[in-house]
């Protein structure tokens, strides 16, 4: 997966070389997902994340969302994050996080672009239909 499934072909290019360097991109994501995180000053922990959105930037991706036991919104570096377990699915991740969440994220923007179509077919259906 690369910044053209999510940017379009040709993203970024036409600009200055820094145009994007300092631009954070946010990817809606919803999910239970139970984490086991190394801190910056390498100590693990658990977590239990309600994910929200991804956050792509210059040099890293956050994944943030409702963290239960600390009570808040909070954002986690993926790079950190060294085992991730998809809480409804079971599915237990230990490489490829930060493809797994991408390719999720993408997944259920086009669900939603897919329903938001299917609501707009069927509100114009029903307009066409009334003013016969």
């Amino acid at each position: 997966m690369n910044g053209q499934d999510f940017f379009g072909p040709g993203a970024g290019r036409g600009r200055g070389a820094g145009a994007l360097a300092g631009a954070w991109r946010t990817l809606p994501l919803e999910g239970r997902f139970d984490l086991v995180y190394e801190d910056g000053t390498g100590a693990w922990s658990s977590r239990r994340l309600a994910a929200r959105e991804l956050r792509l930037g210059p040099g890293r991706t956050l994944l943030g969302g409702i963290d239960a036991a600390r009570g808040g919104y909070r954002g986690f570096r993926v790079d950190r994050i060294r085992r991730l377990t998809d809480r409804d699915t079971g599915e237990r991740v230990e490489t490829g996080i930060l493809d797994l969440l991408l390719a999720r994220a993408e997944a259920q923007r086009r669900a939603e672009a897919a329903l938001i179509r299917r609501r707009t077919r069927a509100r114009r259906g029903a307009t066409l239909a009334g003013a016969a």
